[in-house]
């Protein structure tokens, strides 16, 4: 073999003789590092969560009552007005002249009713007089006819004293129907005198209703007629003048499905949380534009049969509005009480991993290793998540670096603490709303001549 030839076999062996030896197998990576937190525990009511619509507790769609033209405008549009403030002006002239018309009539009858008043007091004097000539004729004929047999007295004379009897008694008959018909004709007149007075008095409400006044204090929209046109009023299809809404309170209406009806239906037999259809139930509302819930109002509607288009039932809460902020026809965020007040534990968020349809944790278990607990979640609440079931108040809970942990895997846990935050403004505990504080207008009591009626013809 040639020297050139042992050059390369003596160069591998160098190489080989001066690698390093193969180690042993390679050594299991340290535990992740992961941070831990128990649960909070805070007393909480559960909030849920509607959209609702804002409208005009009162809303009104101002027409005249009668017709006329119109003549003036007293306000200003898009404006607030008062209760009571006129608004329009329509000629009065011919009302006017109708209440003088029916002011003469009443007048006329009243002097027709004075009258036959009269007339039956001399009527009943007429009467006494032909009753004095009858009691007269009785007498003389009384004391004549015991001397007729002694020729005292001729027949003749007698026959005269049974006839002028027979007259009177005549003429009293005459006497008291008379009576009878001019008391006829004072019941006549005093109808007529009703009648005119009725007259009167819708002349003078047609004079008042050509000043039309503001019906209910709000926002007044713009006119819809203008001065100098002839208006309609008093029939269906009235001219519309315009239209005023209330704004203080305002209403919020909003629907909950069946699930939700129930759930309240099952906390208020279990009086955990009263019906709002026994008790005002807070409400809470916030604008597209405000964080938290600001506005307290309470509920004072709930509907009687669930739509069956849409399978919800509507509700409605009512709200203070003094700054007039809350304007009827927007969109609000509305919370109302889904709970009675319970002890909740709370968790971040990111603590919570989703597989398909499941959320599970991962807690501390035994030896430091990875336990995966199946949690039932609730809402969120201070910023952070309601657990429902799955954890306990002393579980030690993964909070970060939840992408490193498996299931039965040792851990490295850092304790670190977690607080809940200041939250949305929402009260953690449930009471309903006093009676001081309600806003809900109580109806008006039935009058005494319409109860009487009522109970009349109850039953």
């Amino acid at each position: 073999m040639k020297p050139t030839q042992l050059l390369p076999l003596a160069l591998a062996c160098l190489i080989g003789c001066g690698a390093p030896k193969q180690s042993g197998p390679a050594g299991a990576p340290p535990p992740p590092q992961v941070k831990v937190a128990r649960p909070v525990v805070m007393e909480l009511v559960d909030w849920d969560p509607y959209i609702g619509r804002l409208e005009a507790v009162e809303s009104v769609d101002v027409r005249a009552n009668v017709s006329g033209y119109l003549m003036e405008h007293y306000f200003e549009e898009g404006q607030i007005v008062r209760k009571g403030e006129p608004l329009f002006l329509i000629d009065p002239r011919p009302f006017e002249a109708q209440l003088a018309e029916a002011e003469a009539g009443l007048n006329q009858a009243q002097a027709d009713h004075a009258e036959a008043q009269a007339f039956v007091l001399q009527s009943e004097a007429e009467r006494g007089q032909v009753q004095a000539r009858l009691d007269l004729a009785n007498s003389r004929l009384k004391r004549a006819k015991p001397l007729a047999p002694t020729g005292a007295i001729t027949g003749d004379e007698l026959d005269i004293m049974e006839s002028e009897r027979q007259q009177a008694e005549a003429d009293l008959n005459a006497a008291d129907a008379i009576i009878e018909s001019s008391k006829a004709r004072v019941v006549a007149a005093k109808a007529a005198v009703t009648s005119a007075e009725a007259a009167v008095r819708t002349a003078w409400l047609n004079v008042s209703y050509t000043q039309i006044d503001a019906p209910i204090g709000g926002r007044i929209s713009r006119r819809y007629a203008t001065t100098g046109n002839l208006i309609t009023g008093g029939i269906p299809g009235s001219t519309l003048l315009t239209t005023i809404v209330s704004l203080d309170p305002i209403h919020c209406y909003f629907d909950a499905n069946e699930r939700a009806l129930l759930k309240y239906t099952r906390l208020a037999k279990s009086g955990q949380r009263g019906s709002s259809r026994d008790v005002k139930n807070p409400v809470f509302l916030s604008l597209v534009d405000e964080s938290g819930f600001p506005h307290k109002g309470h509920m004072d509607f709930v509907d009687n049969r669930v739509d069956e288009s849409t399978g919800t039932m509507r509700g409605r809460a009512i709200f203070p509005n003094p700054d007039q902020l809350l304007s009827p026809g927007m969109f609000a965020k509305i919370r109302i009480p889904g709970s009675g007040q319970y002890e909740a534990l709370l968790i971040p968020d990111s603590a919570v991993g989703f597989d398909q349809s499941e959320q599970f944790v991962y807690v501390v278990g035994e030896g430091s290793k990875a336990e995966r607990r199946l949690v039932e979640l609730g809402p969120m609440s201070h910023g952070l998540r309601v657990v429902r079931q799955g954890i306990e108040h002393g579980d030690e809970v993964v909070v970060g670096g939840l992408q490193m942990v498996r299931a039965g895997a040792p851990l490295s846990p850092d304790i670190t603490e977690v607080t809940a935050s200041s939250g949305d403004g929402l009260p953690t505990t449930y009471q309903p709303v006093p009676k001081q504080e309600w806003l809900t207008a109580q109806p008006a009591s039935l009058p005494t001549a319409r109860t009487a009626s009522t109970e009349g013809t109850a039953g």
